[in-house]
């Protein structure tokens, strides 16, 4: 069954889309470097403090539980007022929470700093939640179709490029200013985003889909029957369906090599901490690059959509076993540094190409009414599965001597995975076609 495309006649000309795309841009750059570099003083405080090995990881458990718990009102708030309220309230809320966060942290030592600490990332996850959904549902309100994918390439570009500094930035900053002044300066990069968000204009759909938002009655049964509305529309989508069945496995086998990479190196194959870093730059060029590369070419919408969805994955597929080739083979630290940072690249470029081709895909399909939901229940289902990867590739690696080993079986069970799925996902892409 064909589906039917979203109503896309907002008038918006190419100036006005690149003028939106370069804010969106700016301000994705803005606060992905001072977030990432904030989040790396904040371990470095924490370890400091605590000398504890969740230091640098209480982030990845907040953020997934705070998803979960949120999902349902995230994704009806989004699509039941207007984009920029909201994205207003979410920053100004967290605004207010660094604040607090600044003028308290001080007043407590040791562990007890997880207590304020804990409350701020539980109120990021929330504001950071809302924002990226916002912003994605937003997307028809800021540019016009054929600027799609500009657009998601080019913040895309923003956040690579941030990746690629934050670390010797965050470096060097934590050694002049100390972690209170990581505070401030993410106290600034929020107002610097709250400022050019507020400067972007929101065009809203012709049919005005937030014009009785402000006179609906607001009840637990509302929202779920609301919510529930958004499932069953995934429910019919088979394509959405396959796509869920694909990433999630995906999501929770790659947690074996976010985890494993520092692992590997450092306790299993001794090379120090300079081959993580370079096979982290390289991981960040590849996103960078893939995403340009996209920017670069002209959109093509769902032409040749298996090919763009199924070779990306291959390509991850076998770099991951790629990936555990080399740590099962005898090299230098200068080797592993070369040959993983290449590996990581083009790992990073395959899976960067796969999320913007998807996210463009969903954008030309879903109706605008139902994006907000429809996003918020993707992303909360990824993001679920990473804390039990997590939990179980930790006592996987910590178990064996051959952390290369599990990476090259990871990559075999991937490849085997993705080929089941080959047949299903071309039947649904062209069951789906318009």
């Amino acid at each position: 069954m064909a589906i039917k495309q979203p109503d896309l006649t907002i008038n918006i000309s190419n100036h006005q889309s690149s003028l939106q795309i370069f804010k969106a841009a700016a301000s994705n750059f803005i606060s992905s470097l001072s977030g990432k570099m904030f989040t790396f003083g904040l371990g470095l405080m924490l370890l400091d403090e605590t000398h504890s090995a969740i230091s640098f990881g209480i982030n990845m458990i907040i953020s997934p539980i705070v998803g979960l718990l949120c999902l349902v009102p995230i994704g009806n708030l989004i699509d039941t007022y207007s984009h920029k309220t909201v994205l207003t309230g979410s920053l100004t809320a967290r605004t207010l929470a660094l604040i607090l966060f600044a003028a308290s942290i001080n007043l407590f030592t040791a562990t007890a700093k997880l207590i304020p600490i804990v409350l701020f990332l539980i109120i990021d996850a929330i504001s950071t939640n809302i924002n990226d959904t916002c912003y994605s549902a937003a997307t028809h309100e800021l540019v016009n179709a054929h600027n799609i994918q500009r657009l998601s390439s080019l913040t895309q570009s923003a956040i690579s490029l941030s990746s690629i500094l934050s670390p010797a930035l965050g470096v060097g900053l934590y050694s002049l200013v100390g972690f209170s002044g990581f505070v401030i300066l993410e106290i600034v990069a929020t107002l610097a985003s709250f400022g050019i968000m507020l400067t972007m204009k929101f065009h809203y759909h012709a049919t005005n889909q937030f014009a009785n938002s402000q006179h609906a009655p607001v009840t637990s049964h509302s929202q779920f029957a609301k919510f529930h509305s958004g499932l069953n529309y995934m429910r019919s989508r088979t394509m959405i369906k396959i796509t869920i069945l694909l990433s999630v496995i995906l999501n929770f086998l790659y947690t074996a090599v976010t985890i494993g990479i520092p692992y590997i190196l450092k306790d299993q194959l001794h090379t120090g901490n300079g081959p993580i870093g370079v096979l982290e730059t390289g991981s960040a060029i590849g996103m960078l690059l893939g995403s340009l590369l996209l920017t670069l070419l002209p959109p093509t919408g769902q032409k040749r959509l298996f090919l763009k969805l199924i070779i990306p994955v291959l390509i991850l597929d076998s770099q991951i076993l790629l990936l555990g080739v080399l740590f099962m083979t005898s090299q230098s630290p200068t080797g592993y540094a070369l040959l993983g940072s290449f590996i990581m690249g083009i790992l990073a470029f395959a899976l960067v190409i796969l999320n913007i081709t998807f996210q463009v895909y969903l954008q030309q399909t879903v109706p605008i009414k139902l994006l907000g939901r429809v996003v918020a229940t993707l992303t909360t289902v990824n993001s679920s599965i990473m804390p039990i990867g997590t939990l179980m590739f930790t006592l996987i690696f910590q178990s064996t001597t051959h952390g290369g080993l599990v990476l090259i079986i990871n990559g075999i069970l991937l490849l085997g995975y993705t080929l089941l799925l080959l047949r299903p996902l071309n039947q649904a892409i062209h069951s789906e076609q318009p």
